[in-house]
């Protein structure tokens, strides 16, 4: 995922993944491992906020479904879903 993240930059975007706010966050709150209690407050609840104010969705990667609910997520608050760098405006 972050090797996406400069090219929409690039592309005069601001590109961010859930990851880079949850994670110290999950850390600060005690989690120990993936799906720990600490962890599953945190992880996808951020993703989901940050979805908020964002503009649109890129999916990208294999099977996930945590990026999958992403993607539900985003559609629901009818933001835009990119399957691939090209469908974003200025690539």
């Amino acid at each position: 995922m972050e090797s996406y993240a400069l090219p929409i930059f690039g592309a005069g975007h601001i590109p961010m993944l859930g990851e880079w706010l949850a994670l110290p966050l999950v850390v600060l709150a005690g989690s120990k491992k993936i799906g720990d209690e600490p962890f599953n407050e945190i992880f996808h609840p951020i993703a989901v906020r940050l979805l908020e104010k964002c503009d649109a969705v890129l999916r990208v990667g294999g099977s996930s479904a945590g990026a999958d609910e992403m993607v539900r997520v985003g559609r629901s608050l009818g933001l835009k879903i990119y399957a691939n760098l090209g469908e974003i405006p200025g690539m």
